[in-house]
């Protein structure tokens, strides 16, 4: 292959360059990618090949609905914002890992029932 002198060509013979370069490339990039998706399709028979690319299956609709849990109710409360409340399960919020950075204690944070008794779980003692 010959070595160009890209400095000395022109603007007009640098553009048509670019150009040629420009078709040449999409036409190796076309066919290197046919030839992935034939072999895609060799592997796997189940995919379809779209023209957007590669689309799957239709989504398996066998299974089950995905059950719908109770809404649970928080036991823990912020004292200085009461509207921050937190149920017990998950991530702790910012407000709780501080307060317990500081000294705190998880208890300390509960939230009273009716009945003025914390909430949260209750040990139950066995009967002989």
């Amino acid at each position: 292959m010959r070595k160009l002198d890209l400095e000395a060509m022109d603007f007009d013979e640098l553009w048509l360059l670019h150009e040629e370069l420009t078709k040449i490339l999409s036409e190796k990039i076309m066919a290197e990618k046919l030839g992935l998706e034939k072999r895609l399709a060799q592997l796997n028979p189940a995919e379809r090949i779209g023209n957007m690319g590669i689309s799957s299956a239709e989504p398996e609709t066998d299974r089950a609905p995905r059950r719908k849990y109770p809404k649970v109710l928080p036991k823990y409360s912020n004292p200085s914002e009461p509207g921050e409340t937190w149920s017990g399960r998950g991530k702790q919020p910012r407000w709780l890992v501080a307060a317990l950075q500081s000294g705190h204690k998880l208890e300390d944070f509960l939230i009273a029932d009716a009945g003025g008794a914390p909430r949260g779980k209750l040990r139950r003692t066995r009967q002989s």
